[in-house]
Parts: structure tokens; sequence; C-alpha cells
């Protein structure tokens, strides 16, 4: 049985969670860097190596980089674009609050308010931090070159990123109660487009899926 996903258009006019459900690669990856990780701390540094490297060994590669780019890209079958009366209008770059990214402790905020995870898809995600530092640790088996294909599919997918309800360009602010925790492939779908623009509905209406994935954190704890 194949584990590539066939593409489906959905309606632009649902109010879904996502834009395009999570496959179980996913999460499969996200258990062998969570192993590789507890390893790594327990000092069973090939081990560690071995776990990040079947993270993206093919098949799993190949699904999750499927996903990642069916979403991402302005040809996604996933992302379509809805006219919404009254939706806010993009504003000019010098009229945009000048702060486009929240500081750090305000990040430290959203992780621990959506526990490391993106609230429109829900799969776990790592900060650049932590995956900067697996790269430090195991040059070998985390690639991360200049192209999307180059990195590695999984760290690439489970890219923590921190996006606007309402979207920068579109008056949106650094406020907690606008942003969200989000992977990369959710986050760069959307680009700019509001939530009904999209027919995505708001995650705010949904807790944050509570569990014990911790964003890979551990790792840099252990180094300190």
């Amino acid at each position: 049985m194949s584990l590539m996903a066939t593409p489906q258009s959905p309606s632009p006019a649902t109010n879904r969670s996502c834009l395009r459900p999570p496959i179980e690669q996913l999460a499969i990856a996200a258990a062998y860097l969570n192993n590789a990780v507890s390893a790594h701390i327990a000092n069973q540094f090939e081990l560690a190596s071995a776990l990040i490297d079947e993270a993206n060994k093919s098949p799993i590669r190949e699904a999750i980089r499927e996903w990642t780019e069916s979403l991402w890209g302005k040809a996604s079958l996933y992302v379509q674009y809805r006219p919404v009366p009254g939706a806010p209008p993009v504003i000019p770059r010098a009229q945009r609050n000048h702060l486009r990214m929240p500081s750090s402790t305000e990040k430290f905020l959203l992780h621990e308010r959506d526990g490391y995870r993106c609230r429109f898809c829900g799969v776990p995600v790592i900060r650049r931090e932590v995956r900067n530092r697996l790269r430090e640790l195991y040059p070998d088996v985390v690639p991360w070159g200049t192209t999307n294909r180059d990195q590695h599919a999984a760290l690439q997918a489970l890219w923590a990123q921190y996006d606007h309800i309402l979207p920068h360009g579109r008056g949106g602010t650094n406020g907690l109660d606008n942003m969200l925790i989000t992977c990369a492939p959710c986050n760069f779908a959307r680009m700019d487009y509001t939530l009904d623009e999209v027919g995505l509905a708001d995650p705010r209406i949904r807790p944050p899926i509570q569990s014990s994935w911790d964003g890979l954190e551990r790792l840099l704890r252990s180094s300190q």
C-alpha cells in the first residue's frame, strides 16, 4: 500500500480546522526524533544518530515532503481563496506594526500555551534553535541545504512558526490573543489571507492539544 496521500481539493466554503489534515508519517517521524533525543541524553550517540536518520528515510521522507509541498506555494490545491466582504485590506508596509515577530518571552509563553503543537493541524513542532542544535550534534543525518529538497523533511515540516490570526500585513499585532504556534506548512500556506478567506475555523475556539511533547526542548537543557 502506498504511503503517499492522494490530494483532494476541499471546498473553500467549509470552515475547516486545517487546510489539510496531517498524515501518520509526521507522527512516526516525530516519535523517531523524540527517541533520538532521549538516546542522546543517555549518551547513546550512535543510536540517536540512527533514529534521526530513520525519521528522514524513504518512504517516510517522500510522504512528508509531498504533504508539505502540497500546502505551501501558490499552486496548492488546499488553499482556495474566496472574497469576503468587509475583510481587512492589505495595508502599506509603513503603516504596519513595526514589530513583525513576538519577543523571546512572548514566544516562550506561546509555546507553553499551545503545547509545542500546531494550533491548526495539531502536529508537534520544533523550534529553530532545537533544530540547529541537532544539526551541530549530528550533521551527517540532519541535512539542511539551501533548497527545500536538501533539508531533513520532518524537521522542515515540523518547524515551529509564530502565526498571526489577523495577518501582520492586514494590520495584525503581536498580542498573544492574535498569535498562534503553527507548523511551517500551515503558516506558509495561508500566506496573508484571513481565516475566512481560506475557509478556516478560528482555532482559538478549540483548546490546545495536551500531550507529553516538549518540542525536544530537553535537548537544549541537557547541553547547558
